[in-house]
């Protein structure tokens, strides 16, 4: 089928029996429940914009396999054109929810995307894996499915190998193999996007050696979430059901996050992608380089969330009259370098971009790297000078309620200022609000600190794959002039 409108998404949402839990009830349907609703409405409208006839054509392509228009963020890049095609079709989805849902549909899509390109990488584990994954990329592609995915193994405990403390009664592993498949059990964090998926995928990062030549814990496969024994566990909403002038954000974009428990469910073998071979799976993110286009997918996700967070300090700066003093022109210029740099790292890593082993256009994996890395601490630090740039305006917010109410004339008169109405103000500071200090704002924050693993881990990877020694060589040639003198 072709990509699908909001319209058919919203049908497929609630045709599918899936076991969804949010504060003790089972919720039936996401495209009803209050605190689920308006994020399945926010996934339903980047739909609709792929099928705008004036955008139809910057929003998708032609399927290699029936012609029909499918999501651009499916296609396999070949060139540099292809990787900025993507980049522009994905940014106009991060802005479309102002940078907040981190997890749209096109960070699984690129990533498998990429798993197809390299399928013959996962036939070195069984042949039949390799054609599981593009059969499988292929059915998503066509199908326009939305994807949940869990990376991470619970823990009973974090000690110094804390990492790698995966114990069957509550770390995902195989449990034995049948002819129909594999039963998996325990569970994983975090399925964002969960209630609103199609399908969930699940793989590893990284796992240690369990014992030799076979782990249990390795895993990577894909089911969809209604699959019997899977249950999704959803934190708490920040959708409270209150009106999108006073929780502008947390009203419309809350893409939930949740547990998921497997309860000896049955992966079929025509979805799974590797299994026990724990070398193969520790060298997927190099060999496949699905990091690296799942890092572009992100800095576009970072990028419109930077300019979001830049607009939203320059209204405040313009509202409240302060924009000409120099401490308020240092932390907008701060605001703006992150916002520069951030840019600067994608089309960099577009124009270094190079063939890979498998015919695909890589983005420049440090460039796109550091994307990562610079904002799991830009990204607070964004936040805390729109706490500086806002001061007590925050505690000024009365609610839509409020400006209806017998004291309308009376905020009109008092929280006027020579550059808006009251109105006008409130309706900014309830947005930077819901950005800044709302539970909503405030896991955005959390979010993006741990978005890519934490900081050490950031570190260690990009120095597996920054260029050092060239940077070495030029000192040392550099040494070697003295001996010349």
């Amino acid at each position: 089928m072709p990509a699908r409108t909001g319209r058919q998404y919203l049908e497929g949402m609630r045709s599918k029996e899936r076991e969804i839990w949010l504060g003790g009830e089972r919720v039936r349907d996401v495209t009803t429940h209050p605190g689920i609703a308006s994020g399945a409405r926010a996934i339903a409208s980047l739909y609709d914009m792929q099928c705008e006839p004036d955008l139809r054509e910057i929003m998708t392509y032609k399927s290699p396999t029936t012609g029909d228009p499918v999501g651009l963020s499916f296609i396999i890049p070949r060139t540099q054109d292809d990787l900025i095609r993507r980049r522009e079709m994905m940014l106009r989805w991060a802005r479309a929810t102002c940078g907040m849902m981190g997890r749209s549909p096109d960070f699984m899509n690129v990533t498998f995307a990429a798993w197809a390109a390299s399928a013959d990488y996962f036939a070195r584990g069984r042949p039949q894996f390799g054609d599981n994954m593009r059969r499988y990329y292929e059915h998503i592609r066509e199908g326009d499915l939305v994807l949940t995915h869990s990376l991470i193994n619970l823990q009973r405990s974090r000690n110094a190998s804390g990492l790698y403390n995966l114990e069957e009664g509550t770390a995902l592993h195989c449990v034995r193999e049948t002819d129909a498949g594999i039963i998996v059990r325990g569970a994983r964090v975090l399925a964002t996007l969960g209630p609103f998926s199609d399908e969930i995928a699940v793989y590893s990062p990284r796992v240690p050696l369990h014992t030799d030549g076979h782990n249990p814990f390795a895993l990577s496969f894909a089911i969809p979430c209604g699959t019997k024994g899977l249950r999704f566990l959803c934190r708490d909403s920040f959708d409270q059901g209150r009106s999108p002038f006073d929780y502008p954000l947390s009203s419309r974009f809350d893409e939930m996050d949740c547990v998921a428990f497997f309860d000896d469910v049955l992966v079929p073998w025509e979805r799974v992608f590797l299994l026990g071979d724990v070398e193969l799976l520790n060298k997927t993110s190099v060999a496949t380089n699905y990091s690296a286009h799942s890092a572009h997918q992100g800095a576009v996700k970072n990028l419109a969330k930077c300019e979001f967070v830049l607009g939203v300090a320059l209204l405040i700066t313009e509202t409240l009259g302060n924009a000409h003093v120099p401490h308020t022109e240092a932390y907008i210029g701060e605001l703006m370098l992150t916002t520069s740099l951030m840019q600067a790292c994608i089309r960099g890593a577009e124009a270094d971009a190079k063939l890979d082993r498998w015919g695909v256009m890589c983005p420049d994996p440090v460039m796109i790297e550091s994307t990562r890395n610079l904002f799991m601490t830009a990204y607070p630090r964004m936040i805390e000078i729109l706490h500086l740039l806002g001061s007590s305006s925050f505690m000024i917010t009365p609610s839509k309620a409020d400006l209806d109410s017998p004291l309308a004339a009376d905020i009109e008169q008092y929280l006027a200022t020579d550059k808006s109405t009251a109105r006008d103000r409130v309706r900014l500071f309830r947005l930077a609000s819901d950005l800044a200090i709302s539970s909503f704002g405030n896991r955005q924050v959390l979010y993006e600190r741990f978005y890519a693993s934490d900081p050490l881990s950031r570190a260690r990877a990009l120095a597996a794959i920054y260029p050092k020694g060239e940077a070495m060589r030029r000192v040392l040639d550099f040494l070697k002039r003295e001996d010349d003198i």
